[in-house]
């Protein structure tokens, strides 16, 4: 089963802001064993957001998807979830009473008396508009809740409420996937060695060891650093160390420089 994250905003894209939730999510699967298999940047565009969700929806896939979830002019996920899924968008009953005890609460710490029915107020209401059978996500910041749909999570683009939310879910409705799947992995830094003289090796461990991967990541080097490959293999652990073995002998045959990380 393959997570992936979507992140939507404009100003991504546009690089008004830098995007904090993919380091982040991939840091809060691998504290729990698991892995992302794919992401995605999208821009506040509704046609696009409907269709990307109605392919990953067609799925297997664990969906997290931050952003757009608000209620001005340019929050389109709620009604692009609907829309990919063929189904209205209505207003969550329980989600309503979050935001009005929100904004009871807004106006308690203001000091003033709120009225629910006016415009504004009825307004903030369709943030708890969700395509209908979507269930809440709690939002410990600020109680309004995000919703999930068929395997999909969103939540807001800001960090403070999106982190603990999408650990809400996987910790409620994941932790049977929790470090299901042992994992290790081992790397050496390769010297002065191109990428080609490599792929040979590489081939050759991962059709001995089918449960590994092997991974190079090449660097020009810098000051500090001369022209290297990180080069490791990755997986079920007791191929992996056997694999790193192997790798380690034939680079030792092969008379190129290399060290352990």
């Amino acid at each position: 089963m393959a997570i992936g994250l979507i992140i939507i905003g404009d100003e991504i894209l546009s690089g008004r802001r830098v995007d904090q939730h993919f380091p982040k999510v991939v840091q809060l699967l691998a504290a729990r064993g698991l892995q992302l298999a794919w992401a995605e940047i999208l821009a506040d565009d509704p046609t696009r957001i409907t269709a990307t969700l109605k392919r990953t929806f067609a799925s297997d896939d664990i969906v997290f998807c931050c952003g757009g979830i608000g209620a001005t002019p340019d929050d389109h996920t709620r009604l692009a979830a609907a829309n990919a899924l063929g189904l209205p968008l209505v207003l969550h009953e329980e989600g309503k009473r979050n935001i009005q005890q929100r904004i009871v609460q807004m106006g308690q710490e203001a000091g003033h008396e709120v009225d629910l029915n006016s415009a504004e107020n009825l307004h903030r209401l369709k943030m708890a508009e969700f395509a209908q059978g979507a269930a809440l996500i709690p939002n410990p910041y600020n109680n309004i809740a995000g919703f999930a749909l068929h395997k999909h999570y969103f939540v807001p683009g800001f960090p403070v409420m999106a982190w603990p939310m999408i650990e809400w879910v996987l910790d409620h409705h994941y932790a049977d996937l929790f470090n299901r799947e042992p994992h290790l992995e081992q790397s050496v830094l390769v010297y002065e060695t191109a990428e080609s003289a490599l792929t040979p090796l590489m081939v050759e461990l991962e059709a001995q060891y089918p449960r590994v991967k092997v991974f190079s990541l090449p660097s020009v080097g810098d000051a500090n650093t001369r022209r290297h490959i990180e080069l490791g293999v990755k997986g079920e652990p007791a191929q992996t160390l056997e694999a790193f073995q192997r790798m380690c002998e034939e680079l030792t045959r092969l008379g190129v420089e290399f060290n352990n990380i």
